[in-house]
């Protein structure tokens, strides 16, 4: 496994965030994926994973740059607020040519994030589990996004129930699945749900998607966490959809 180290303190309270490359047998190429590993990490424990997908205008390395979730998990981890888990952030961009440039909303880069619920599942999954010491049960798996990779979050965790107990999307796009297709069975999903989280700023443009989304789950009595933040389209809302998300997964507390 190729492994590049981006960012260690050396300081046994941070985390350690190191960039790796798979192969993808659904897009043909290798591929590159950020992972962070938690503070005091070791192969003689097993851990829980979240899959932490980017907007349309990223990639594998949106995330770190511009939301810092090490930063951000570091500090919960140090006030004794988060369960020790391994995150990982792939670029849901499932193409050969995956960064993002020229036109975001070419039909073909639209394609490629959906091609992305492949490659995640029988890729990036098995790449994680057969590389990293993870538990491999559904309950010990999550899947978040922001924007696009809201969507992208909702689509592909509402379809694989069988593979993720816990689901949370900040500010969901449009690429985002009528609430409808996404939960024929209201019933059935809301018992294998574990949590949804879903928010938003009350200034964002997009705001419509999650209304919608939210409203139908309220009526099919799904339970969901649903929070509407001050702000638009933007980080200060997302760093706080993964802080407040990501102290809550891996619990037995069932969102409300």
């Amino acid at each position: 496994m190729n492994r590049q180290i981006s960012n260690t303190s050396g300081h046994p309270h941070c985390g350690r965030v190191e960039i790796v490359e798979y192969d993808s047998t659904t897009v043909g190429t290798r591929r590159k994926v950020r992972v962070y590993t938690p503070p005091g990490f070791t192969r003689d424990q097993e851990y829980p994973v979240l899959y932490l997908l980017h907007g349309i205008g990223g990639d594998e390395n949106e995330w770190f740059e511009h939301g810092e979730p090490h930063l951000i998990l570091d500090r919960l981890y140090g006030d004794g607020k988060l369960m020790p888990m391994i995150v990982v952030m792939p670029n849901g961009r499932a193409m050969p040519e995956d960064r993002a440039e020229g036109d975001l909303f070419a039909p073909e880069k639209i394609q490629a994030f959906e091609r992305f619920e492949l490659d995640l599942l029988h890729d990036l999954i098995p790449f994680v589990e057969a590389n990293y010491p993870v538990k491999t049960e559904r309950e010990s798996r999550a899947i978040a996004g922001l924007s696009m990779g809201g969507g992208q979050t909702l689509n592909i965790g509402f379809s694989h129930l069988e593979h993720f107990a816990w689901i949370g999307a900040f500010s969901p796009a449009p690429n985002t699945k009528s609430p409808e297709q996404l939960a024929p069975n209201p019933q059935e999903t809301a018992a294998r749900l574990s949590l949804l989280w879903l928010s938003c700023g009350e200034e964002d443009d997009l705001k419509y998607v999650s209304d919608r989304t939210r409203a139908y789950f309220s009526e099919q009595g799904i339970p969901h966490v649903w929070v509407e933040e001050s702000g638009g389209h933007d980080w200060p809302v997302w760093r706080n959809g993964l802080s407040e998300f990501s102290q809550r997964i891996f619990r037995s507390v069932r969102g409300e």
